[in-house]
């Protein structure tokens, strides 16, 4: 059975449902037709006794899946259209992955950023390959971490989340491995044979041993992460940074100077909140606060830099962390 989508191909077989993500010149940047597309496939796979478990692979070389379709969504923002519809359907799939009664199994093998990771971290199974690499790159484009981002951020040990979030930094398979973004590591050279085993029916348990390698090392100072991004604000947490020695805080800082400063406290705010907050809650909180983000200026101009005219010299407002007001920030992730 095969059920081909515009960007989003889907069959069964050897008891396993499969989603392909299909648009690979957009290293599969998600729309609203794709999202629903594997929506669609979710709800008819959930209670058929045939399907025991979801696979979800990219046809793209480079990327699982860059994000969301950030551009059109900015042209919704532009021209006035309803762009929330996106958004309700996309936060409507990432809670079906994360509930589904049925393992899901991503195999990661290339970019995995944004709306990417919304599909890919909720699942039960996150397979990467020596080529993935996980980011949420938001605060650069005058928005903030969403697809549940701040519910498993929150969670992730040493203050990893909030490395990520404030900053987009980039983790490798061996980092992502190492505070559980991903579960499983395969070699690139073998994630097509995993792929095929699992379409015939092996177990999967089995399959994944059958590939099973030495991953990557973990790269990240972990506990000077921690010490850096564990103060109580937003600006101890950059003051923090200024003073942090070693390349991977200098990665930070220039990551630093082109975010979005409102972003960054936003986020800041957001990973706060989601440590006692559940999934539905965080989803519902980020529905709330990312369309206030994108209402604002920053947004358009965020997106403009870095995606359009990719000048990557956004002039955002306000312009500097120091200009950042603290009423304005409450405003954003108040009731």
């Amino acid at each position: 059975m095969s059920v081909p989508m515009t960007f989003v191909a889907t069959m069964v077989s050897g008891g396993t449902g499969h989603i392909a993500l299909n648009r690979p010149k957009a290293l599969n940047a998600l729309t609203r037709e794709m999202v629903r597309a594997i929506s669609t496939a979710l709800a008819e796979w959930e209670h058929d006794d045939v399907v025991t478990r979801v696979l979800i692979t990219s046809t793209s070389p480079r990327a699982f899946c860059a994000g969301g379709d950030i551009r059109t969504i900015r042209d919704e923002v532009v021209s006035g259209a309803d762009f929330t519809r996106f958004f309700a359907d996309e936060y409507e799939m990432n809670l079906t992955l994360a509930e589904y009664p049925k393992p899901v199994i991503a195999l990661i093998d290339g970019v995995d950023m944004g709306g990417g990771l919304g599909i890919s971290v909720h699942g039960s199974h996150r397979v990467a390959s020596e080529k993935a690499l996980f980011a949420m790159p938001e605060t650069a484009i005058g928005f903030v971490s969403d697809v549940g981002a701040t519910y498993f951020l929150a969670r992730l040990p040493k203050n990893v989340g909030r490395l990520m979030g404030m900053t987009g930094a980039r983790l490798g398979a061996g980092d992502a491995l190492a505070v559980g973004l991903a579960t499983h590591f395969c070699p690139s050279e073998r994630i097509g044979e995993l792929a095929e085993s699992l379409l015939r029916g092996e177990d999967t348990a089995a399959a994944l041993a059958a590939v099973a390698a030495e991953p990557p090392a973990a790269e990240l100072p972990f506990d000077e992460i921690d010490t850096v991004f564990g103060g109580g604000s937003a600006s101890e947490v950059l003051a923090a940074v200024e003073g942090a020695a070693g390349a991977w805080a200098e990665g930070v800082r220039t990551a630093l100077q082109s975010a979005c400063p409102t972003s960054v406290f936003v986020i800041y705010a957001l990973l706060a909140q989601a440590v006692h907050r559940t999934l539905p809650q965080c989803l519902a909180e980020e529905a709330v606060v990312g369309a206030r983000m994108i209402r604002r200026p920053d947004f358009a101009e965020g997106v403009r830099a870095v995606l359009i005219d990719k000048d990557r010299n956004p002039s955002f407002t306000p312009a500097t962390f120091a200009d950042v007001d603290d009423a304005a920030i409450a405003a954003l992730v108040g009731p």
